[in-house]
């Protein structure tokens, strides 16, 4: 749901509740009041410490996706350079949701009962994120997501095992909006994508712009695949907005943005892409991006130490340099590998202590863990769509919005939890 108002849908058409229902998908927690029992010898493997990561490579996202494993392939090809982790090789299982939840479901079920994997990774879309989740707090199986959701660090979705490390709906929106509510107008257009991930777009938009007198003047809702918006292009138009929010993701916003080109639009008001990635810059080609902002959690051209590490070596093992889903996985999957070698073992108390307020830079700059929730604290920056000096050269980050002391954050009681206590909840007590 988008701010606990709307029930999510999955990528079959049904709202996420009938899908956990009609599927059997729901944590041990709530069936046996907060504790669940599996067998110790899940946890007790002496070979490689293996990491699940099912990915949506086929559909609208497929290309996020597929810099999402080689971002981490590189965390894990560089971890075990160094030895592994607790002097274990790590083993990267990738499979592949095909965007839709209960695909991901059971692919993160495969990849638990018959690939015996420690940690959990990736997934994009925020009802596939949740059905993997769904299936990690079942098994006691620590679970980082690596794209964004509102659900996934609050109750009932969250537990000791989820860890997100991407930016979520509402910090982006947070972030974005005060910069256009600043420089472009008040009055706020939103072209949405009819399932969570848009919704949430746009409840966070009307939130953060009433904090400086913006108002909507309108959405309208188009579904997920969506390739033809020449019959929303009037409508937008006659609303005579100031900005027009494209709140939609790989395909659909390419190509939102060429029509919304086409129609001259961009004449008339400022094209704001709440996430701007550089696969649909270049997807979609300079014309229809040009003057078009945005906000991201990294650019590849950022004057950072560990970002230009970064990027080398990305750049070195795939010959182009990475997009910021590429850098959430790299972090994400280094991250929580990082933490069960500070921990000394899988044990998912000692995970979270080994994790939980820590302040840390693996790709962008620093980056904190928030206990309550664990949601990763980091900057959010805007970018600016502009014409290449070279391939890869499509954007400018025109500011930086810090995100540290929770600034971008909803309120630990507002995502259902304790702001004086680290999230214990759903642990599972093996035997």
């Amino acid at each position: 749901m988008a701010e606990g108002k709307k029930e999510q849908v999955t990528q079959s058409g049904i709202d996420r509740r009938t899908f956990i229902k009609t599927t059997g998908i729901v944590t041990g927690s709530v069936l046996l009041g907060g504790f669940h029992f599996v067998r110790l010898s899940q946890a007790q493997d002496t070979g490689p410490i293996k990491v699940g990561f099912p990915i949506p490579l086929t559909g609208p996202y497929g290309t996020e996706a597929k810099d999402q494993q080689a971002g981490a392939e590189l965390a894990i090809a560089q971890i075990n350079a160094k030895g592994g982790i607790l002097g274990r090789k790590v083993e990267l299982l990738v499979r592949d949701t095909k965007l839709n939840a209960a695909e991901a479901a059971r692919r993160a079920k495969e990849l638990i009962e018959s690939e015996h994997v420690h940690i959990m990774s990736g997934v994009l879309s925020a009802a596939n994120q949740l059905a993997v989740n769904e299936q990690c707090k079942l098994h006691g199986i620590p679970y980082v997501s690596v794209s964004q959701a509102n659900e996934i660090t609050q109750r009932p979705d969250n537990s000791i095992y989820t860890y997100h490390e991407a930016m979520d709906p509402h910090m982006t929106t947070q972030a974005v909006g005060e910069y256009v509510a600043k420089k472009y107008g008040k009055k706020w257009y939103f072209l949405t994508s009819d399932y969570a991930y848009g919704w949430q777009m746009t409840d966070g938009f009307i939130r953060r712009g009433k904090e400086y007198g913006a108002k909507s003047v309108g959405e309208t809702k188009h579904p997920l695949g969506t390739s033809d918006y020449s019959s929303y292009m009037p409508r937008i138009l006659a609303a005579k907005p100031d900005v027009l929010f494209l709140n939609n993701f790989g395909k659909d916003q390419i190509n939102s943005a060429k029509q919304a080109t086409a129609f001259g639009l961009k004449k008339k008001m400022q094209i704001v892409c709440p996430i701007l990635l550089m696969s649909s810059r270049l997807g979609g080609g300079e014309e229809p991006f040009d003057g078009v902002i945005g906000g991201t959690s990294f650019y590849w051209e950022m004057n950072h130490p560990t970002a230009k590490e970064f990027v080398a070596a990305f750049q070195k093992a795939n010959g182009r340099p990475p997009i910021d889903y590429a850098g959430y996985a790299y972090g994400g999957v280094k991250e929580i590998l990082m933490g069960v070698e500070r921990a000394g073992s899988l044990d998912p108390t000692k995970l979270a202590e080994a994790i939980e307020g820590r302040t840390y830079d693996n790709y962008k700059g620093p980056q904190w863990w928030r206990p309550c929730d664990h949601q990763s604290q980091q900057d959010v920056f805007i970018i600016k769509s502009k014409k290449a000096k070279a391939e890869y050269d499509v954007f400018q980050i025109i500011q930086t919005v810090s995100g540290k002391g929770e600034r971008l954050l909803r309120t630990c009681i507002e995502v259902g939890q304790n702001p004086s206590k680290p999230i214990r909840s759903g642990l599972i007590e093996k035997k």
